[in-house]
Order: C-alpha cells, then structure tokens, then sequence
C-alpha cells in the first residue's frame, strides 16, 4: 500500500501510526484542522485508477448499519478528493477501523439516507456544514460515502 507523492505530511504521519498503533490512530485529534478534539478514523484503502497501486487514506467516519459512512470532503475544495475519484473508478475498498479489517463496496448516499449521515457526521465534526456551504458555492455536492463490507 502507498499513498499520493503529495500528500500532506500530518497525513502521512496519521498514516504511518495507523499502520503502527492503530488503536492510538483510531481517535484522531482533530483539533488541528478546527474540530473538536478526538474523533473516530478508519484507514480507507482503494485502488489508483490510473496507476493500479493502492492507496491509503485516514478518514473519520460513522458507523451506518453494518457499515461505515465516510464524508468526500476534501475541506471543501470545488474538486473531489482522489481516493473518492479512485472509489468511483472501482468500488472495491479495503478499510481498517482501529485493529480491524475489512473488505467492503463503497456507493454514495442520496436522499434521506445522505442526510441523516451528514447530519451524523456534523455532530462528530462541525466544520463539515462550513465545508459544504464552500463545496456548494464552487458548484460541488459533497459526496456522502457508505462502504457495506463483503
């Protein structure tokens, strides 16, 4: 497993302690980028579409069902996130919460079921609903994302 040659190196290190330590990595102190402290992170794993080489992503996330939900942020850029491009371009995903792995298929969530995730999600992590205002004026949905294991 990789990751992207520009990725951010607080990333980076998130990463690394997820593959060292990851019931420490697991509650991530989000309070660095404006959030609330700890909130719970899964390492998403997908596959690059244009490279084939797999790469790993630190995201929080809520569980959904058997599930877990996920947010295609990207601190609301008007361009989504890499991985989601890469999920789009082949659903099939690995994810580790805490000690845990799992196979799994990732599908975005439309409707009520997309609005009661993000509301969800915003309750773990508020700037969210800022993101998506910013998302929303560059002409951008923020993709809600559910991986259902297999």
């Amino acid at each position: 497993m990789s990751e992207a040659p520009t990725m951010l190196d607080w990333i980076k290190k998130h990463i690394a302690e997820y593959k060292t330590d990851p019931e420490k990595a697991h509650m991530w102190d989000s309070s660095m980028l404006g959030g609330p402290g700890p909130v719970p992170t899964l390492l998403l794993t997908v596959t690059g579409r244009k490279t084939g080489r797999r790469l790993s992503t630190p995201l929080i996330y809520t569980p959904q069902g058997s599930g877990f939900a996920i947010i295609a942020s990207k601190g609301g850029w008007p361009t989504h996130p890499v991985w989601f491009l890469n999920l789009e371009a082949d659903p099939k995903v690995e994810i580790q919460v805490a000690t845990k792995h799992y196979k799994g298929t990732a599908r975005v969530a439309t409707g009520a079921e997309r609005e009661k995730i993000w509301a969800d999600m915003a309750k773990i992590y508020p700037p969210y609903d800022a993101y998506a205002v910013t998302a929303t004026q560059a002409g951008r949905e923020i993709p809600v994302v559910v991986i259902d294991p297999v």
